[in-house]
């Protein structure tokens, strides 16, 4: 009679519980290799076995000192198992000596050809049906007799490895555990093969809660992606690395889903060891972590669009970067940039990013109307906008905007987020971005996105200022040109006049006389600030250059201070090297360090002191004046140096002045690659250095 009845090995329902205690057994809270250690204890034999027959294979859930070779992989052929012939009898099997057994079965049997197995008792392992699921078989490597004590206590051991039923408090206890879980929970047995997912996984792939577990691989395929976006093999995947013996820490798993936003979830991995580190499978954990990750990575964006912007000469020339690294930062496919039109004030495209070129629909480079559609509800209430899903709002649009939001739904549009680019509380614009799924984490995108839009509006602002202040720089050199010549002629008739009256005053009475004087002054006034506007106006356009040549410094500022000392009665101390030659316009520079001595003297009081240093460094030479006079207060020094600006205490005394001489002695010094700012002197007056290159290309 043979002992092996594949009806029941076959039995469709008994397999169906092998596989449901194979997923069970692993969490059980006494170890399948305990209980087989302790079997092997309490009937003094070596070697003892916890095993599940399925339909081709017996599968090693618990072991003691059983042979690697045999149980090693945790699964072996059936034609080295005792357990088929346990479970096809439904009660215990046993041999006191395999070589001796009447039964050619038994004694040939390959445990005792091959591994040198003598006797064996095994006990079916039953499920709470009482249906026969596997073994709970011990071995021994010499003849021995089993006897009913021993194979009673073998019956009550095996009871310890009875897997709780699907709907038993157990059971049931610890699928509630993990499915209570937030992170994704899947456990693999030695073969790679899942016998366990928690409903936060299921989730995720979208697979049903109560279904059975899908087929892997097939059920992620082309769902799974790196952290840099390429496709992940489920081979790759922390849990198959894992059951290959790889502990994994911290992995970037990404799901793309159709029909779902793109999630990110940091993966860990660990495999599961039974006795004596024999592999029964993997766990990997799986924790969200998108909205922590797309925070990390708009750093990383803003970087690049505060470096797309630096580079860029206008908002049109640097949109199609940022809009790009804004919306592959979001995962998204689209982003428009509106801005406001200074001429009509209408809000217009500046540029457009799209993952993929398509038919051209209308739907970029339209012109919003304001407090209609997303944009342009934006544009009027100046307050960023979330739509999380246009296919499904309750606010009824207007024929313009229904045809929008066609436009958007064919292109598989669902979320819209729209922020506002302000220039603190000026609105510039308009950043719309553009989701192929309904998304979560308003609030965050939000803030991220206003980042990038705040970026943009300091951008824009910045253009518009520069290019008033060019407008204004181009309308002050017009101004000055045309004063200086439409001035310049009648003025030199003036002088001209003047200086004959001069001339033969001696005729005239004294207050005759005194009449005359003035007027020649103030006219020679008059043509000095002319000449400096036009000066300025022509230096600044490059219609007037220098006229290089090789010179003594130190011996221009020595006859600059000896006639400041004949003009003024203040004492000048002079602190200067006997030669410096230089290269440059030796007349632009006098008039530099003339014009510097002169404020000089003005400003200070008549027992004042000034102390002009030069010194020569070995590319450039240093002249510093410095005096004790009323000084420049240290929030209007920035100023000094711009055309017409006069301190405040210089307008408060009255002090005469037309504000340009720091503006010329600016141009000059720059024109020779130089610098010149304005200190403080302590505790009263002003410190003027100038530096200029010793040699000119």
């Amino acid at each position: 009679m043979t002992l092996v009845n594949e009806s029941v090995l076959r039995d469709p329902a008994r397999l169906v519980a092998v596989e449901q205690a194979r997923r069970l057994l692993p969490a059980s809270p006494l170890p399948a290799d305990a209980v087989a250690r302790l079997a092997a204890r309490l009937l003094a034999a070596p070697m003892a076995a916890v095993t599940l027959i399925g339909a081709d294979e017996e599968h090693f859930a618990g072991v003691h000192h059983l042979p690697e070779s045999l149980a090693g992989t945790g699964h072996a052929a059936l034609s080295y198992s005792v357990c088929k012939y346990v479970v096809s009898q439904d009660h215990p099997v046993l041999s006191g000596d395999l070589l001796a057994e009447e039964s050619a079965e038994l004694r040939d049997h390959l445990l005792a050809t091959e591994y040198g197995i003598r006797a064996f008792a095994g006990v079916p392992v039953r499920d709470a049906g009482d249906q026969p699921l596997g073994s709970l078989t011990v071995f021994d490597t010499v003849p021995r007799r089993w006897t009913d004590e021993q194979l009673t206590t073998l019956v009550e051991i095996a009871a310890l490895v009875r897997p709780a039923a699907p709907d038993s408090l157990d059971s049931a206890l610890a699928t509630t555990v993990l499915d209570a879980l937030s992170v994704g929970v899947i456990v693999a047995d030695d073969t790679g093969r899942i016998v366990l997912m928690n409903g936060a996984l299921r989730e995720v792939i979208g697979h049903p809660p109560h279904d059975p577990l899908p087929d892997f691989p097939g059920a992620v395929d082309g769902i799974l992606r790196r952290a840099d976006l390429t496709p992940l093999n489920w081979n790759d995947t922390p849990l198959m690395r894992a059951v290959r013996g790889e502990h994994v820490s911290a992995a970037d798993v990404l799901t793309t889903v159709p029909g779902h936003r793109t999630r990110i979830f940091s993966t860990t991995a660990r495999p599961i060891t039974g006795t004596g580190g024999r592999p029964l499978g993997a766990v990997s954990v799986a924790h969200e972590v998108t909205a922590m990750r797309r925070a990390q990575n708009f750093r990383d964006c803003h970087r690049r669009v505060e470096q797309v912007l630096r580079a860029s000469a206008t908002a049109a020339d640097a949109a199609p970067e940022v809009l790009e690294s804004v919306a592959t930062t979001l995962g998204w496919p689209y982003a428009e940039l509106f801005l406001i039109d200074e001429t009509d004030g209408d809000l217009r495209s500046a540029g457009f990013y799209e993952d993929a070129e398509t038919v051209d629909d209308g739907f970029f480079g339209h012109t919003p109307e304001c407090g209609k559609g997303i944009t342009g509800r934006v544009w009027e209430t100046g307050e960023p906008l979330w739509v999380p899903d246009i296919a499904a709002t309750e606010y009824v649009p207007s024929p313009v905007e229904q045809a929008r939001i066609e436009v958007c739904l064919r292109r598989g549009i669902r979320t819209v987020l729209a922020v506002p680019v302000r220039d603190g509380g000026t609105l510039l614009g308009v950043l719309t971005c553009y989701a192929g799924s309904p998304e979560l984490h308003e609030d965050l995108l939000t803030v991220l996105l206003d980042g990038v839009a705040s970026q943009i509006g300091v951008f824009v602002a910045l253009r518009h200022a520069e290019q008033l202040a060019r407008q204004l720089t181009r309308a002050q050199n017009d101004f000055i040109d045309l004063v200086g010549h439409e001035m310049r002629t009648p003025l030199t008739s003036i002088t001209t006049n003047a200086e004959v009256l001069v001339e033969e005053a001696a005729t005239l009475d004294p207050e005759q006389q005194h009449m005359i004087q003035t007027i020649s002054r103030n006219t020679g006034t008059l043509q000095r600030i002319i000449d400096n506007l036009l000066d300025l106006a022509g230096l600044d356009s490059g219609h007037l250059g220098l006229q290089m040549t090789d010179f003594c410094l130190a011996a221009l500022v020595r006859g600059a201070v000896d006639n400041a000392r004949d003009t003024s009665r203040l004492r000048i101390v002079l602190e200067a090297p006997p030669r410096l030659p230089i290269r440059g316009d030796a007349e632009r520079l006098r008039q530099v360090v003339t014009d510097l001595l002169s404020n000089a003297a003005t400003y200070s009081p008549p027992d004042g002191r000034i102390v002009v240093t030069l010194d020569a460094g070995e590319d450039a030479a240093e002249l510093r004046i410095t005096d004790t006079g009323i000084g420049t207060p240290t929030d209007e020094r920035a100023r000094v140096f711009d055309r017409f600006f006069r301190g405040s205490n210089v307008r408060h005394q009255g002090i005469p002045g037309s504000g340009l001489g720091l503006s010329l002695a600016r141009t000059i010094v720059n024109l020779h690659g130089g610098s010149i700012r304005l200190d403080g002197n302590e505790p009263t007056g002003t410190v003027v250095s100038v530096k200029v290159p010793v040699s000119q290309p």
